[in-house]
């Protein structure tokens, strides 16, 4: 994934990489690929529709924000997606739900390939999401965080009519201020709870994270949204993570000290952002539990993925709308989810009961 495939691992056959280094706190590897796809393109790749392939996998949260990002703005005739399996191995991620485990528009059966058909020596996490250029098979870049705003700022000519702006310029300021903030301590602080390696590094993030979560709550507890009126680039980055929490963080990261569901104004905000089209259709919560229990086997190493937690709640009411705001501001829902892309309705939140 940034959630990635590890390459430290000492058995590149091992069905899984080293997660934790004992003595020390988990520091992730922010060396991401940097080439950006622009308007102008200036970095030698144009934005242009139908050339670029989007590959993702619907466990991995980072990977995700790409996934509703590129559905609120319309994208999906700009940009194709190819969807990766749950688990991978310590080489890479695989492309085990296609026929034949072949990525049926790149040609590839590992996302491996593509970074070394641009970088032979590649040594860093073959990491998703990635965007992929269609005409030569490589690697465009895996930089996550860049890759959202871009497509927020450099692809609007490709926006579908009525897409929302979610990164308004007037905001970008307030925005990036708590995205860092929320990053830092949340999107990040579950994974240094996790991958402690010591518990020293395991009670600093875990004291971190929920110190973000209570500041978080009391924010949200007089506005709808994190910045503004509407949805921003911050709640999605904010939503990712908290729809993974009580599925995998709390028990498998050890991020213990409270359920989403039983902190009320997260939980309140985070089904209101599940249920508006966008968000909950594009999580598969039966990807996201493989993925976490299956591939950490250096913190789960029976590889049992528990049965629950009952999921069915993220489709309870709430009261989120009594606060105002506009989901989209001047613009509308996106419409239906493409054929092809939907999530299998076992892995729905209305099937997992637990």
């Amino acid at each position: 994934m940034a959630d990635d495939a590890n390459p430290t691992t000492a058995d590149d056959q091992s069905t899984a990489g080293s997660y934790v280094t004992p003595g020390t706190e988990f520091t992730r590897d922010a060396r991401y690929i940097a080439t950006r796809i622009t308007a102008d393109g200036r970095d030698g790749y144009p934005v242009e529709a139908g050339r670029y392939r989007l590959v993702v996998s619907r466990a991995c949260p980072w990977a995700n924000r790409a996934i509703i990002v590129r559905r609120l703005l319309g994208l999906e005739d700009a940009i194709s997606m190819g969807v990766a399996g749950p688990t991978h191995d310590a080489r890479s991620w695989t492309f085990d739900l296609d026929p034949g485990g072949v990525d049926p528009v790149l040609g590839i059966p590992r996302l491996q390939d593509a970074f070394f058909a641009r970088f032979p020596d590649y040594e860093r996490g073959i990491t998703v999401p990635a965007f992929v250029d269609e005409t030569t098979g490589q690697v465009v870049t895996n930089d996550y965080a860049q890759m959202t705003l871009d497509m927020s700022t450099e692809w609007t000519a490709h926006h579908r009519e009525g897409a929302p702006d979610l990164y308004p310029e007037a905001l970008r300021a307030e925005i990036d201020e708590v995205a860092l903030a929320v990053f830092k301590d949340v999107n990040n602080g579950v994974y240094r709870c996790g991958f402690a390696g010591s518990q020293e590094a395991y009670d600093k993030a875990y004291d971190r994270l929920f110190d973000r979560l209570d500041w978080l709550s009391e924010r949200l507890s007089t506005q709808r949204y994190l910045v503004g009126d509407t949805i921003t680039e911050a709640d999605v980055r904010l939503f990712t993570t908290l729809v993974r929490f009580d599925a995998v963080y709390h028990g498998h990261f050890k991020c213990n000290r409270s359920k989403l569901t039983e902190m009320p104004v997260l939980w309140d905000y985070a089904r209101d952002l599940f249920q508006t089209p966008g968000f909950g259709d594009t999580i598969d919560f039966e990807h996201i539990k493989q993925h976490y229990y299956v591939v950490h086997t250096d913190i789960n190493p029976t590889s049992i993925v528990p049965k629950g937690p009952d999921l069915s709640g993220w489709l309870a009411p709430h009261d989120r709308a009594a606060l105002g705001g506009r989901p989209f501001g001047d613009g509308t829902a996106p419409g239906p989810v493409r054929p092809g892309e939907e999530v299998d309705p076992q892995h729905s939140a209305e099937a997992m009961r637990g």
